[in-house]
């Protein structure tokens, strides 16, 4: 067991979401299935309860908590992507999978947890020491849904 797993709350499709993931974003994996030893609130014994997997890396849990608690934009994974091809793959995966747009390179999938799918070109310009530069990249992500990587280049120029 990690020392930190996040742990993220569905109801009772954990190993769908795992999986999607695990398909989706490099170096993901689903691990070990837990079923309820007992009956509980929002299933019977013997249903998966748990699902251990990993997205990018990151050690997460899903847990089939039931309806009780949806996801919010106050949490999200950051993708950091490379290149404009790698943006639009994980962005219409995740949109043209049951997921939707949100604005500014964030995205929500199907289960309603929220990524941001970040150009590393992006980050480079919003945080360049040139702040006219990071301010017309900013001003121009600020127009975006998706991130439009030769847009932003582009901005950062001038």
């Amino acid at each position: 067991m990690n020392k930190n797993t996040i742990c993220l709350w569905y109801d009772g499709d954990a190993l769908e979401a795992a999986q999607f993931y695990a398909k989706t974003f490099p170096d993901s994996a689903v691990g070990a299935i837990h079923r309820a030893p007992g009956d509980y609130p929002a299933g019977k014994e013997g249903e998966i309860i748990m699902v251990e997997f990993s997205v990018a890396g990151i050690p997460c849990v899903g847990l089939n908590g039931g309806p009780g608690h949806a996801h919010t934009d106050a949490f999200s994974f950051q993708i950091e992507t490379e290149d404009q091809a790698e943006t639009d793959r994980l962005w219409k995966a995740i949109v043209g999978n049951g997921g939707q747009e949100i604005a500014c390179g964030w995205c929500r999938d199907q289960w309603g947890l929220s990524w941001q799918i970040t150009p590393r070109v992006l980050m480079e310009a919003v945080t360049s020491p040139d702040r006219a530069a990071a301010k017309r990249a900013f001003e121009a992500m600020m127009e975006m849904t998706k991130i439009d990587v030769a847009a932003i280049e582009a901005a950062r120029k001038g």
